[in-house]
């Protein structure tokens, strides 16, 4: 499509196009997480919807949780990610014993070049990485996850007396396993909030389990070639936010996140039975992103509703609370947001 044709396209957005250099630069995108998507194929068997989700994610400027059970290649993944992008990355394991200066970093008393003489030097903890990986998170206590949440929502570190500006770009890309619950502390609503995505990680399938014996068992380690860099990103990420959204895709949002809400006089009878608290307005804001970001991702230079629907799930997953009655009939949020988003068509 041509510069000009993408001008026309985006006048109902009732927003400013697009320039020529972004259109450029969508285009450019796409080539790059299809050369993304080819590299981490090198290390990872499947899993192609749960990379395009991390990809939408991190242009987006959002963080996720991964829900999966162990042995899934999410460390691997996010790993090799980081090494694509050319990104520090640290991870940490989180266990009941951790404390808040074990993410965020302490005072060390160290001597200084005046002899005889010391004073304490702050020593930065794994938080200061582009990308964090927060292993288990809800095997930590409270105290210890709001150490790092409060990072995700601040891009900042207070420690004591100090102040740190987390470098650019900054993920927080988190793991939960969804069977073993002893022991455990899991993230309250309002912290699982803080996540832009959920995003289920499943088994692969038969085909690519014999891949993975085929593949992965022998000597042979493969080398990934870096794609882009943390400067680029954040080019990138500017470039989603100034994606146009016509004004009823804007109204589609807007109505899905409200038909959630079993408080609201107007929200159907369903929901009333089976939700107890539905998705609040930052739904709202990463429906949008997420939506903007779906589009570059395949190529579009404006928003739709289709891309909306596309990131409905992962961001509306952790942000509706199902009651006793869904779980006794078996219904899950995710068929909560099936149905949602087939009313709100409809509408």
């Amino acid at each position: 499509m041509k510069a000009e044709d993408v001008q026309d396209e985006v006048l109902d957005a009732n927003t400013d196009a697009l320039q020529d250099d972004d259109v450029v630069a969508i285009d450019s995108l796409r080539g790059i997480c299809d050369d993304i998507r080819t590299e981490l194929a090198k290390v990872i068997v499947g899993q192609d919807a749960v990379i395009e989700k991390l990809l939408t994610c991190v242009f987006a400027r959002g963080h996720a949780l991964l829900m999966g059970v162990p042995g899934l290649a999410k460390t691997l993944l996010i790993h090799s990610l980081s090494e694509l992008m050319s990104l520090s990355f640290s991870r940490i394991q989180f266990t009941p014993d951790l404390m808040p200066s074990d993410i965020t970093g302490t005072d060390i008393l160290q001597e200084t070049e005046q002899a005889g003489r010391r004073a304490f030097e702050f020593s930065k903890g794994p938080i200061f990485a582009n990308i964090v990986l927060a292993d288990e998170i809800n095997r930590t206590p409270p105290k210890t996850q709001a150490a790092l949440l409060q990072a995700m929502q601040e891009n900042c570190v207070n420690a004591g007396s100090h102040s740190f500006e987390l470098d650019q770009p900054f993920f927080v890309l988190a793991t939960q396993n969804p069977i073993e619950q002893e022991g455990t502390y899991p993230l309250p609503e309002a912290q699982l909030d803080r996540f832009m995505y959920l995003i289920h990680v499943d088994y692969p399938n038969e085909a690519e389990e014999l891949r993975i014996a085929r593949e992965t068992t022998g000597g042979f380690s493969a080398t990934l070639n870096k794609i882009i860099d943390g400067e680029q990103i954040i080019n990138y990420q500017n470039l989603v936010r100034r994606v146009p959204v016509p004004d009823h895709v804007y109204d589609h949002v807007v109505t899905l996140v409200r038909m959630s809400r079993p408080s609201l006089p107007g929200s159907p009878d369903w929901i009333k039975n089976w939700v107890t608290w539905g998705a609040g307005p930052r739904a709202v804001q990463y429906l949008v992103l997420g939506a903007k970001a779906k589009a570059v991702l395949r190529g579009s230079y404006l928003a739709q509703v289709e891309d909306v629907d596309a990131v409905a799930e992962p961001v509306l997953a952790h942000r509706i609370l199902i009651n006793f009655h869904a779980e006794s009939e078996g219904v899950s949020s995710i068929d909560i947001i099936k149905r949602l988003l087939d009313e709100a068509r409809e509408d």
